[in-house]
């Protein structure tokens, strides 16, 4: 008898610890995702060479079936010179790559863009430098570098396509993390409105999802 009660306990407790277990495994999350990422960016003039600029992006993923990212934050443009433009931001960020799970994130962001023109292709060159506060985690740092050729479509000025490249460096662990490559259009509504249309293939290693397929677009208003 007291070998069946023993049997039997130790069948139970085999039972409760595999339900545990399933219960407390988390979600399988896939390394490569499909998203749509959606930003808005109000530009306000202040002067002839500085901006006022208030910035909003939502991110959906899972192949497109939930938010994901959500991001708002203000930024400062000066021109500097004619070819030169730092434009410091900073951004609140809250992302959902699970059901349940919501992370923060403030950030702090320097970018120095150079601007100029080769006949009629404009290259932008891009170099940003951030910093990142994580609840739990020390503050970390970022280097991104974008090169970003345009040309103007069918001969018209108002509607370009334009490819890029960016790269990031991240000192945590210090090394080439992620390679950004976008293929897009943007179009000059009128003096107040710009809307951008892009492909982009992400590529990293170690976030997850890191390796991500997006269609974006950017609206860009002025009053």
């Amino acid at each position: 008898m007291k070998t069946l009660i023993t049997r039997g306990a130790l069948g139970l407790l085999f039972l409760l610890l595999s339900a545990c277990n399933l219960v407390g495994q988390p979600a399988r999350i896939e390394h490569s995702d499909t998203q749509q990422w959606n930003e808005v960016q109000i530009s306000v003039p202040l002067s002839k060479r500085i901006d006022f600029m208030l910035l909003g992006t939502v991110r959906l993923g899972q192949d497109i079936n939930r938010p994901v990212d959500e991001r708002l934050g203000i930024a400062f443009s000066f021109k500097i010179r004619k070819y030169l433009t730092v434009a410091p931001s900073y951004l609140h960020i809250r992302s959902q790559p699970l059901s349940g799970l919501d992370l923060s994130e403030e950030r702090l962001s320097f970018p120095a863009t150079v601007r100029f023109r080769i006949g009629d292709f404009v290259v932008n060159d891009r170099n940003l430098l951030e910093r990142r506060f994580r609840p739990l985690r020390p503050a970390s740092s970022r280097y991104r570098n974008r090169l970003q050729i345009e040309h103007p479509l069918l001969a018209s000025e108002s509607l370009n396509w334009f490819v890029s490249d960016e790269v990031f460096y991240d000192w945590v662990v210090n090394d080439w993390v992620r390679n950004r490559f976008s293929v897009g259009v943007n179009k000059v509504v009128n003096r107040h409105l710009t809307v951008e249309v892009f492909y982009m293939r992400q590529n990293d290693g170690r976030a997850l999802p890191g390796d991500l397929n997006v269609i974006g677009t950017s609206w860009r208003l002025r009053p």
